[in-house]
C-alpha cells in the first residue's frame, strides 16, 4: 500500500467569502462548497455536533486544494494566526507562481503584508512570505530560469 497523493490542506477561517477572494485573486479555482453536518462529521472530526461551512479551492494544474472552514458550531477554539514563522506546528501555505512581482502587488491590494523582504535563493528562485486574510502564512515562489 503506497501513499497516493497530498490531497488537500484544510484551514479555518473566520471570513470564508473574504478568503475566498484572497485565494482566487493568487489564481485557485473554487471547486466547490458545502455546509458539513451531522453525525458522522462529528465521528470524524471528534467534536460531536458540529456545522461547518466549507469551500474547496483548487490550484491550477488541479494537484493541490485547501479546504477553507468556517465552524459555526462548535465555534473555534484557537488563534494561531499571529504564531511567528518559527512556531511549532504547521507554518505556512507555500505556492509557485510565475511572477512574485505581479502577485504581490495584487494581494498587497487585497490586504496582505510583506512578513520580510522578497529574498533571491541561489540564483534558483524569489522568495517571499505574506499574510493574507486573517493573517495567514503564505509562501510565494518564483522559480527563475
Amino acid at each position: 500500500m503506497a501513499l497516493k497523493r497530498l490531497d488537500n490542506v484544510g484551514i479555518v477561517v473566520d471570513d470564508l467569502e473574504g478568503t475566498i477572494d484572497f485565494f482566487r485573486e493568487l489564481g485557485l479555482d473554487l471547486e466547490g462548497r458545502a455546509t458539513i453536518e451531522g453525525e458522522w462529521a462529528g465521528r470524524v472530526t471528534g467534536l460531536g455536533d458540529q456545522r461547518v461551512e466549507i469551500a474547496m479551492m483548487r490550484t491550477p494544474d488541479g494537484h493541490g486544494r485547501l479546504e477553507l472552514s468556517r465552524f459555526l458550531t462548535p465555534p473555534a477554539v484557537a488563534d494561531h494566526r499571529n504564531a511567528p514563522v518559527n512556531a511549532l506546528g504547521y507554518l505556512r501555505v507555500m505556492f509557485a507562481v510565475d511572477d512574485i512581482d505581479d502577485t504581490l502587488e495584487r494581494l498587497l491590494k487585497r490586504g496582505a503584508q510583506l512578513v520580510g523582504e522578497v529574498v533571491l535563493y541561489k540564483d534558483v528562485y524569489r522568495l517571499c512570505y505574506i499574510r493574507g486574510p486573517e493573517g495567514l502564512l503564505i509562501g510565494l515562489a518564483q522559480e527563475l530560469g
